[in-house]
C-alpha cells in the first residue's frame, strides 16, 4: 500500500458486545462515553464544524441508541452535521445513497459492538472501496472507530479470546480485518480486561505485525500510514514480534501454553509517538522533577 494521507484514530472504547455497558457509551444526562476529551480530538482532526462526520453503527446490536448517542455527543462539542448510517446486511452496504455519502463525509466512525460483523458485512462491497480509496487519497480525511471499530481496522483482526484462557494455543481467533492498516493488530479494552496475552499470542503467530493495545479513554492518531500519536487519559502499549528469536507456537498441540521470547514492549502516554514502520518509540513529553 501506498503512503496514505489520510488519518486513522482507533480508540479502546466503552462499549460491550449488545450488553448494558454498549448503552452506556453516552448517558443522555450523564456523558460517560471514553470521555468527551477523546471526541473532540477526533472533532479537531475533522477541523470545520459544519463537515459531515457519518457515524456506522453496523457493529452494534443496539445501532439506533448507540447513533442517537453519538449524534448528541458531537453536537455537544460543536459538530453540527452529523449523520447516521444504518448498515445492517450487505445488501445496505450496496446501496447507492449510502455509498454517495460516505463519498461527500469529512469523516467516518464506527461504533463498537462485533467487529466479525464489520467485516462480513463489509468486506468486498464498494461501501469499503470508498473509504479505501479516500483514506489512500484524500488529504485529512478521517477514519475513527472505538472498540469493534479500532480493532477492524488492521488487515489482521481479532474476533474473539477470553483473556482468562489466551496464553493457550488457539484460544485466540483471528481474520482478516477492514485492512487500512498492513503488518499491526488491534486490541481495545486492552487493561481492563488483561488482554496482553491475547495481543502477545496474536502477535507470536504473526511476528511482522506490531500490536496496539488501547484502553478505555485511550487511543491513537495515526498520520502517513505510519506515524502513531498516543492520545487520551491512558496507556498504549505496543507489541512488537520483530525480533522473536524463540516461539513454540508453530509447533504445539492446541490448548497448550504459548511461549515466546524477545517480545518488545513499548508503553505509550499521551504524546508520546512511535513510528510503526521503523519501530522506533519517541517519547514527546520531557518531565522534570524536582
Amino acid at each position: 500500500m501506498d503512503q496514505p494521507k489520510g488519518i486513522l484514530i482507533p480508540v479502546g472504547g466503552a462499549e460491550d458486545k449488545g450488553t448494558d455497558l454498549e448503552l452506556g457509551i453516552i448517558q443522555r444526562n450523564n456523558l460517560n462515553f471514553f470521555e468527551l476529551g477523546i471526541l473532540k480530538t477526533i472533532a479537531d482532526q475533522v477541523g470545520n464544524k459544519e463537515s459531515r462526520i457519518e457515524v456506522v453503527t453496523t457493529a452494534s446490536s443496539i445501532p439506533d441508541e448507540v447513533g442517537e448517542n453519538y449524534l448528541s455527543a458531537f453536537q455537544k462539542i460543536g459538530m453540527t452535521n452529523i449523520g447516521h448510517i444504518k448498515v445492517r446486511n450487505r445488501e445496505d452496504a450496496m446501496n447507492e445513497e449510502i455509498q454517495e455519502r460516505i463519498k461527500t463525509c469529512k469523516a467516518v466512525m464506527f461504533s463498537g459492538g462485533n467487529q466479525l460483523r464489520l467485516t462480513a458485512i463489509f468486506g468486498g462491497t464498494p461501501f469499503l472501496d470508498i473509504l479505501h480509496d479516500r483514506y489512500l487519497n484524500e488529504e485529512n480525511f478521517v477514519i475513527a472507530g472505538t472498540s469493534a471499530g479500532a480493532m477492524a481496522m488492521s488487515n489482521t483482526m481479532i474476533y474473539q479470546g477470553n483473556a482468562t484462557n489466551a496464553h493457550l494455543k488457539g484460544e485466540v481467533k483471528m481474520t482478516t480485518g477492514l485492512a487500512f492498516m498492513k503488518d499491526v493488530i488491534i486490541d481495545s479494552h486492552f487493561n481492563k480486561r488483561g488482554r496482553f496475552p491475547r495481543l502477545a499470542q496474536a502477535v507470536a503467530a504473526n511476528p511482522t505485525a506490531i500490536g496496539i493495545g488501547l484502553g478505555e479513554d485511550t487511543g491513537v492518531i495515526i498520520k502517513d500510514g505510519m506515524l502513531l500519536e498516543a492520545i487520551g487519559s491512558g496507556s498504549v502499549i505496543i507489541i512488537d514480534g520483530k525480533n522473536i528469536r524463540h516461539n513454540n507456537i508453530a509447533d504445539i498441540d492446541e490448548g497448550s501454553p504459548v511461549s515466546v521470547e524477545g517480545l518488545l514492549v513499548h508503553i505509550m502516554e499521551k504524546g508520546n509517538q512511535y513510528n510503526a514502520r521503523t519501530r522506533k518509540f519517541e517519547s514527546a513529553n520531557v518531565h522534570v522533577v524536582a
